[in-house]
């Protein structure tokens, strides 16, 4: 590609619930292009978008896919979206890269939640937004009512570019209302349509649309508007740029229809992004220059070399691929870059262009607006911005959603803890939203991820490219102990063996400090009542007890140790005769404290429609969770504002979704500890041992 082409180029995000058939479409337009020599089947598993085993098994996409099609000497990228909510990372990643996004609804049935969310990430990036009318060979397919619920879901007026003829069974073709022609098509054919009649019972409505499409038209234009008002006709050219116009501003979403999966209207599909999809030229990216100023960056091809890379894969043959889009500048291969996100060098080696699960080598250079791939980067991660030194900028990054679960896991066989680490670390590569991290407390491995699917799905990715099989469950709450009274206790440990013995006396007095306050170690031993040499070995002893407190074998936190009196023997006292009085002063006075339980307690943010509130607040009072107040989000909905033990939101996400019907969302952090009520706690420790008598 010559580098005055960035105007020739098209990237389409398909965005939309799952099953409405965005991979069939995709497939479809991909055929009619002329990029793939048959059009893949999602239900027969031959498509060239569903490369993991795991989304031929579901018949659904789980990891996004790019693709290209060259039409009308126009490059247009495809990149393929899942579309269930435990896989969205990739579809915000997609969204982020294009300048365009296709949401995909069908035709017989209200969209789903999930085209809310993607609606208003697209609003948000300032991505020219097209509606598709998908499966219109349903039996149900209806253009009104369809229309009906696209303006229920949609937050912008809607403009009908195409009418399909003879929704359901007999589908076959389309009417263009910008041309004013109609085309049949060859069901599962090349996708190409033959021009002809407008079907006579079509006649009122093709009036009917098309002065609206016209209508929709003249208004971006002042002189244009003028001649509308005036009864002047409009040409054909005065249409289009008007459409253009208002589509790339936002002003309204254009309407198309079609079949993906019997290949009926992808041609005018593809010319339609064609002619009024945003070019990269249109399309501004934020960024942050070396001093921390924000500042824009257009897809100029004279400026430096910079690109955001906005997926990572794992390829069995080429190893790691580093999916990403050039933003400005131009690039060839074997050059080297700068990558701003991690402060390292990397070397390009080849430049790959992707056709979903193929690659072919990029034989010029790359302009803005590409999207490519780079194989073997060194330290480059999903999220990464790299650019020539002399115009080093750091590209916003991606906002990926936040785990909304996690899970412990492990190893089924001993010995695969090293495997099972490195899986995980090559997983979180590939997927953003996977965090993975260890509790210091627990000691278990906690896998964190969108949803209950989305971490089975890559347990069974770490069996299959990993060989190692791997044991889930609900992670163990962090309990802790601490003291609500005080004592003055005796720490004594005398051995005598023939021989040298062992001799250690403390004394200790031990007292609670405010929740928080962690633990503090006094030393007030006057007149060398146990030497300087022993007082740290008295303090070790007491933290090492501290980690298995007396009621539950929970660590022990929130309280003061003075050491102020005790003894020793000339011979047999030693730093270990100390550490044992120590610790056993220490469990000897904790049970004279009146001890307790203490649990961990979430900050929590629920955002949900209004109508949902009451269910969520009555929810909230059933965990035993505290509600701090309720404000309207920035997206209409509104964040409730709340407190709740761990322990009763380890699986919140699920109960969520079916509360609100899949449309709340909500994030969680830790705030702090709280005393465990009475019959809850005497539950834990009973549970507890029990535990250890299994042991």
């Amino acid at each position: 590609m010559a580098a005055h082409e960035t105007d020739k180029i098209r990237n389409v995000a398909f965005v939309g619930e799952g099953g409405n058939g965005k991979t069939s479409l995709v497939e479809a337009c991909l055929f009619t292009a002329g990029s793939t020599d048959r059009q893949g089947k999602v239900d027969a598993g031959n498509t060239i978008l569903d490369s993991e085993p795991e989304e031929v098994k579901r018949n659904s996409s789980i990891l996004g896919a790019v693709a290209y099609a060259n039409w009308d000497r126009h490059r247009i990228n495809l990149l393929d979206t899942p579309g269930y909510s435990n896989f969205i990372s990739d579809t915000v990643a997609a969204i982020r890269a294009c300048d365009n996004a296709l949401v995909v609804l069908n035709s017989h049935s209200e969209p789903k939640v999930i085209t809310e969310k993607v609606l208003a990430w697209a609003e948000e990036e300032g991505l020219s937004t097209f509606i598709y009318l998908n499966q219109m060979d349903h039996e149900q397919a209806d253009l009104s009512r369809a229309m009906e619920y696209a303006e229920k879901t949609v937050n912008k007026r809607l403009v009908v570019l195409q009418l399909p003829m003879n929704p359901g069974a007999g589908f076959n073709g389309i009417v263009d209302l910008i041309s004013g022609k109609a085309f049949t098509y060859q069901v599962e054919g090349n996708g190409k349509g033959v021009e002809s009649d407008i079907p006579a019972e079509l006649a009122d409505s093709y009036e009917e649309y098309r002065g609206q499409l016209i209508e929709f038209a003249a208004e971006t234009n002042e002189e244009v508007l003028e001649k509308y008002l005036e009864g002047e006709e409009l040409s054909p050219d005065e249409i289009v740029q008007g459409l253009r116009q208002g589509i790339q501003e936002g002003s309204f979403m254009p309407v198309l229809c079609g079949c993906g999966l019997k290949n009926i209207g992808t041609d005018l599909l593809l010319q339609a992004i064609e002619q009024f999809g945003a070019s990269p030229s249109a399309h501004e990216f934020k960024a942050k220059n070396t001093s921390g100023e924000e500042m824009s960056i257009k897809a100029d091809a004279g400026e430096p070399f910079r690109a955001l890379v906005f997926k990572t894969v794992v390829d069995a043959f080429a190893g790691k691929l580093n999916y990403f889009r050039v933003v400005s500048g131009e690039i060839s291969s074997d050059t080297g870059v700068l990558n701003t996100t991690q402060s390292e060098k990397e070397r390009i080696g080849s430049l790959l262009f992707i056709q979903g699960k193929g690659q072919s080598p990029v034989s010029d250079r790359l302009v803005p607006g590409d999207i490519a791939a780079l194989a073997k980067l060194k330290t480059t991660r999903t999220g990464d911005t790299l650019c020539d030194e002399s115009g080093a900028v750091v590209l916003e990054p991606i906002n990926f959603p936040s785990p909304v679960i996690s899970y412990a896991v492990a190893p089924k066989s001993k010995g695969d803890e090293e495997k099972l680490s490195t899986a995980l670390a090559r997983l979180r590569d590939e997927d953003p939203a996977l965090t993975i991290s260890r509790d210091p407390q627990t000691k278990e491995m906690l896998l964190s991820g969108l949803g209950v699917l989305h971490i089975e799905v890559i347990v069974e990715r770490i069996k299959r490219k990993y060989g190692v099989e791997v044991e889930m469950k609900t992670p163990r709450v962090p309990y802790k102990e601490t003291i609500k009274g005080r004592t003055k206790v005796q720490g004594r440990y005398k051995k005598q063996t023939g021989g040298r013995g062992q001799f250690g006396d403390t004394w200790l007095e031990i007292e609670p400090l405010q929740r928080g306050g962690g633990f503090e170690f006094v030393d007030k031993i006057v007149g060398g009542a146990i030497p300087k040499t022993f007082i740290p070995a008295v303090e070790k002893g007491i933290v090492e007890a501290m980690d298995s407190g007396t009621l539950a074998g929970y660590p022990v936190t929130d309280l003061k140790i003075t050491l102020y009196d005790g003894s020793f023997h000339n011979v047999d006292s030693s730093e270990m005769a100390f550490k044992i009085a120590g610790s056993l002063g220490f469990k000897k006075g904790v049970q004279d404290c009146r001890p307790t339980l203490l649990e961990p307690i979430m900050n929590m943010q629920i955002v949900v429609p209004e109508e949902y509130m009451g269910d969520i607040i009555g929810d909230m009072n059933s965990r035993r969770g505290r509600v701090l107040g309720m404000d309207p989000s920035t997206s209409g909905k509104q964040v409730i504002k709340s407190q709740v033990p761990m322990s009763e939101v380890l699986n919140y996400a699920p109960a969520l979704r079916s509360l609100t019907a899949d449309r709340g969302d909500f994030s969680m952090e830790f705030s702090h500890y709280e005393e465990v009520p009475g019959q809850i706690s005497e539950k834990i420790i009973s549970e507890a041992a029990t535990a250890r008598e299994s042991e």
